[in-house]
């Protein structure tokens, strides 16, 4: 059986799934055989890459505007970033868009792909696994599972730990923004900064704009509430104005401890010494 269909039965195929890779020709072609119904998308850092190899003069001005296109939540935000692609060199426009803004625009994805826009975790284990390229097929397998094992055990133990906050990184992220939050000005037409209109919908006034938060569903106008499935700094307002104090029931149930432990729930036996193997006659 061809490993790829191997992964697949392993690994399955799930409601909103997707896969993000870099445009490698042989990647592209066996997602299209083995998941043909799943979202293939691009890293971003990759396409940057094809970006700056083929249009050197604009890497340097287009560096911040493809980064903010990439992660625009709305796509009136990401037309008028496009628009300043335009001007500086229609080219990378057109090369962008023949690549396919749903390939590598989180606005225009046909699934939530979240904060997944590159590969840096994959890049991460192929740095780690340097040396242990050099050895035998069987040797290499022996490392990856030694090294995979021991993070394996580390994140357990931190996972057990952690209780009554979300995972460290969504935990940095929620402090990040609620400190936003705090920082946003009053505007000067409306006396009050959040005006509620039932007991779930509020509107937010930032910088004489007004953004719709439901917190009931969880999301916002400005879309980062359901994109990023964590409080925008529009809903944050609307909670302290509440008096709520924890917010972490508006958070995805990805971000929490439960989800983090069971992701290290089964512990990662060690293969048997070499010596002790019981090799089927046939192999």
């Amino acid at each position: 059986m061809v490993l790829r269909t191997i992964f697949k039965n392993v690994f399955g195929e799930r409601e909103e799934m997707c896969i993000v890779s870099d445009r490698n020709e042989s990647i592209m072609k066996s997602v299209r055989i083995v998941f043909p119904n799943v979202p293939h998308y691009a890293w971003i850092w990759h396409l940057w890459k094809n970006v700056c190899g083929n249009f050197k003069r604009s890497r340097n001005t287009l560096s911040d505007l493809f980064n903010s296109m990439a992660k625009a939540y709305k796509k009136e935000g990401f037309d008028k970033l496009m628009a300043k692609v335009d001007k500086i060199d229609h080219r990378v426009k057109e090369y962008l868009e023949d690549a396919g803004y749903e390939k590598w625009s989180r606005v225009h994805s046909t699934v939530n792909r979240g904060r997944m826009m590159t590969l840096n975790i994959a890049e991460c284990i192929n740095g780690c696994l340097v040396e242990a390229r050099q050895l035998s097929i069987l040797e290499f397998l022996e490392e990856v599972k030694i090294l995979f094992g021991s993070w394996h055990c580390k994140h357990r133990k931190i996972a057990y730990y952690t209780k009554d906050t979300l995972g460290r990184r969504f935990e940095e992220v929620l402090i990040i923004i609620a400190s936003k939050s705090s920082k946003m000005e009053v505007c000067v037409m409306i006396h009050y900064f959040v005006v509620p209109s039932s007991e779930f919908i509020f509107s937010v006034y930032e910088a004489g704009r007004r953004y719709i938060v439901c917190l009931e569903r969880k999301v916002c106008s400005c879309e980062r509430f359901q994109l990023d499935e964590i409080p925008c700094a529009h809903a944050i307002v609307v909670l302290k104005e509440k008096n709520v104090k924890d917010m972490h029931p508006y958070c995805s149930d990805y971000y929490k401890p439960d989800a983090l432990a069971k992701t290290y729930e089964i512990p990662m036996v060690p293969m048997p010494d070499k010596e002790d193997w019981s090799a089927p006659e046939d192999v």
